[in-house]
């Protein structure tokens, strides 16, 4: 079964996605774009150029993908750790719009981590790529856009993180790096929410649970086709092993969603300074990933610390 995007009305709001190339930030600027958004999206990423990601997905894909779901897209190739780069491009929307109401911060770092290196044999150099892509992208982003945002009350800032402040605050993120990396961008969405609060604006931390995104399909050798086997005979096709999470992961679309219809809400303030999942989120706007099922990922991965996952049933968090 197949699970159509919900219907929202963003027409007339303005928003700017960093990090729109792929995975949970190209999903959000196309739901975005979807509901009536006039979307900037930015990457690093064009034809004929790539990232050091050594990736294939470019920017105008993206925007390709919003103006085919009816969208309005405005791809802009920006590195977003180019401090006077991130200020021309505010200073375009407010040329070209005059106002900017939704703020994405989407960009990772992921393809910087060393997984299982402690921090003294980490080599610094690639430890400190990986904070200044996943957190300083983001703080320079938002240093030059609220200024704009705040011009108008309403304004949402979205802040992608990994794990909910929950999880964080009680789990080791597997090196020093990625754990300071997570948990700083969660706690910039909880002190900008307490500065947008008085010009009527606010910030949100979100987290999807294990996403299927390119990256991770392409990593374990699968595709969105054929995961679920692959997952549950826990081996990819080409001998990469997904871990027993992978049974509960999800499609950027889910978190994709959730973001779209907070956006879209009148009472969005509510949210202001919370860390929410993309299972948070579905299960308070009745959304669901595109197979229709609601795939609750951080309940089940901190189930399967105390038991094991064939005495799980999997189908009960999803």
């Amino acid at each position: 079964m197949t699970s159509s995007p919900p219907q929202h009305d963003l027409q007339g709001r303005i928003a700017l996605v960093a990090g729109g190339t792929r995975g949970a930030g190209r999903a959000i600027a196309v739901e975005l774009g979807r509901a009536g958004a006039v979307v900037y999206c930015t990457g690093r990423s064009t034809p004929g150029s790539a990232s050091d990601y050594g990736r294939p997905e470019t920017i105008e894909e993206t925007a390709d993908l919003i103006n085919k779901a009816g969208g309005t897209a405005h791809p802009v190739v920006v590195d977003h750790l180019d401090v006077e780069a991130v200020r021309a491009l505010v200073d375009r929307i407010d040329r070209e719009q005059g106002r900017l109401d939704i703020l994405i911060n989407d960009i990772g770092g992921e393809a910087y981590v060393e997984f299982g290196t402690p921090l003294w044999e980490y080599d610094l150099d690639a430890g400190r790529k990986l904070f200044d892509t996943g957190f300083i992208t983001h703080l320079n982003t938002s240093h030059s856009a609220l200024g704009l945002l705040t011009r108008r009350p309403g304004g949402l800032v979205i802040e992608v993180t990994d794990g909910t402040r929950t999880y964080n605050n009680s789990h080791y993120r597997d090196t020093v790096f990625l754990d300071l990396t997570k948990t700083a961008v969660d706690r910039l969405a909880f002190a900008q929410g307490h500065e947008l609060a008085r010009h009527g604006g606010a910030a949100v931390s979100v987290t999807p649970g294990w996403l299927r995104s390119e990256m991770m399909l392409d990593a374990f050798g699968i595709t969105e086709e054929n995961w679920r086997r692959a997952a549950e005979a826990n081996a990819g096709a080409d001998g990469a092993v997904p871990p027993q999470e992978f049974v509960i992961s999800e499609t950027p679309a889910m978190l994709a969603r959730g973001v779209t219809a907070l956006a879209a809400d009148p009472q969005r303030q509510l949210w202001n300074t919370r860390s929410v999942s993309s299972f948070d989120l579905a299960t308070h706007y009745d959304l669901t990933d595109v197979d229709g099922s609601r795939p609750d990922a951080w309940s089940f991965i901190t189930a399967i610390e105390t038991t094991p996952v064939t005495d799980l049933d999997v189908d009960e968090y999803r």
